[in-house]
């Protein structure tokens, strides 16, 4: 919503908000945030409210660790699970620097300028997001354990499928916050799950991602259960994806609308762009080394290929059309930090259309039982989290997105990671340590 911050402080007043939570996240996509009085609210708009920047994995260092929160007032929201006397909102901030400049660290501000320069070429960016999530027992600490919530598969019922009351409470949880659900259902692995909500425009669709993932490790640590949205979390079986449908409107019509076969030069030029900087961009889709395990298996893409509904393609054009013609990108994972993807999605692809790319021919086949002869013209995705930071490491489209000092806080704390887990004896523990808790 476009509130304004006078029309925020009166709905504070009026509606027995005593806490604010003051959002933001890190460089990689962690959330974080600060919780003020009301009453300070008018002054975190003017003068924003100060951190220890230090302290965050990414940001700023000792000697120069003061960055500012800034609200932004149309992102006011009430979290539904806290007390309904003396209640809390929520906003996602800007950051900035005390002189007021804004930290180049703040992909939320990144993807907010791609989203306006794409407007002034006249196009308008639109993202729904398709996020995959795994539901775990905990033990009688309340700690994760490995073991599913369910042994359901895909679209089963209950009582095979566990999770639906969950689901249930998910959706109407974000049915509140504005958020609005199209459809949820059980996924192909033991308790995994998916919920699909309405497109947005970019940046909105980034907050509304990150708001998605809270609300589902809210509500399920409330059913005493532990959401787990790690790219691979159990071996052999099905892993958890984010598919992000895009399109494109300009003058207020969506340029993927067309004949189901047939798309706009500008569409199809889009598409281009986004494959033509696939590999490039692939670690910050897919930032662990979890990530690698799911890719090329189970619906998951291998090769840089599109085609009409085939599912073992990058991108493909579900068969949809009207207002929800659009292309599904199949490779991210909800691992990755949103601002930052979203921003490599649309910057790759408004490329594609100022370069005027021509798309490839589709690849009508499926790639998961071709053979090598007709494999052997695709290009590959990056197979590990080593291949990706080279690729991104030799990306000039990259470094040109990525402000300097924060591309090398990422590349330098994924190259420790990679070092890490090639150095470690037993690689699931690893995994299982250094993400399954915390992702």
């Amino acid at each position: 919503m476009d509130y304004t911050e006078k029309e925020v402080l009166q709905f504070v007043r009026e509606n027995d908000v005593k806490f604010i939570r003051l959002a933001f996240c890190d460089i990689f996509g962690n959330l974080k945030n600060i919780s003020i009085m009301a009453e300070e609210l008018p002054k975190a708009f003017e003068h924003g409210i100060s951190f220890d920047a230090s302290a965050i994995r990414g940001f700023l260092n000792v000697e120069d660790s003061d960055l500012l929160l800034y609200p932004d007032p149309g992102t006011l929201e009430v979290l539904p699970w806290r007390p309904q006397q003396g209640r809390v909102a929520r906003f996602y901030c800007s950051i900035r620097h005390p002189d007021g400049t804004p930290f180049a660290g703040d992909l939320r501000n990144a993807l907010k300028d791609s989203a306006q320069r794409a407007i002034e070429m006249g196009f308008r960016c639109k993202i729904g997001s398709e996020c995959e999530f795994y539901l775990f027992e905990t033990d009688e600490n309340g700690a994760p354990t490995n073991i599913p919530f369910d042994n359901a598969g895909y679209l089963d019922v209950a009582p095979m499928d566990k999770g639906e009351n969950v689901r249930r409470e998910i959706c109407l949880t974000l049915e509140e916050m504005g958020i609005f659900p199209e459809s949820s259902h059980h996924e192909q692995g033991p308790g995994q799950n998916e919920i699909v909500f309405r497109y947005s425009d970019a940046l909105q669709a980034a907050d509304n991602l990150i708001t998605f993932k809270s609300v589902v490790k809210t509500i399920a640590a409330r059913s005493g259960l532990y959401a787990s949205f790690l790219p691979k979390p159990i071996p052999n079986r099905s892993g958890t994806g984010l598919h992000l449908n895009i399109s494109l409107h300009k003058n207020g019509f969506n340029i993927f609308k067309n004949d189901p076969y047939e798309h706009s030069q500008e569409a199809e030029s889009f598409i281009a762009g986004v494959l033509d900087k696939a590999r490039e961009m692939t670690l910050f889709l897919n930032p662990l080394t979890n990530s690698y395990e799911r890719l090329g298996k189970f619906e998951a893409p291998k090769y840089v290929s599109w085609s009409h509904q085939n599912r073992s393609q990058l991108i493909r054009i579900p068969a949809a059309g009207g207002e929800y013609s659009r292309m599904e990108l199949r490779s991210p994972d909800p691992s990755c930090n949103p601002y930052l993807a979203f921003l490599l999605i649309l910057e790759a692809g408004m490329q594609g259309i100022t370069s005027n790319l021509s798309l490839c021919k589709p690849a009508n086949l499926n790639l998961y039982q071709a053979d090598k002869e007709q494999l052997a013209g695709f290009a590959k995705l990056p197979s590990n989290l080593g291949e990706a930071i080279e690729a991104a490491l030799d990306s000039r489209f990259v470094r040109n997105l990525i402000e300097g000092k924060t591309f090398e806080k990422l590349i330098g704390m994924k190259q420790e990671e990679w070092e890490r887990y090639q150095l470690s004896n037993d690689r699931g523990t690893f995994e299982k340590e250094t993400y399954f808790y915390h992702i």
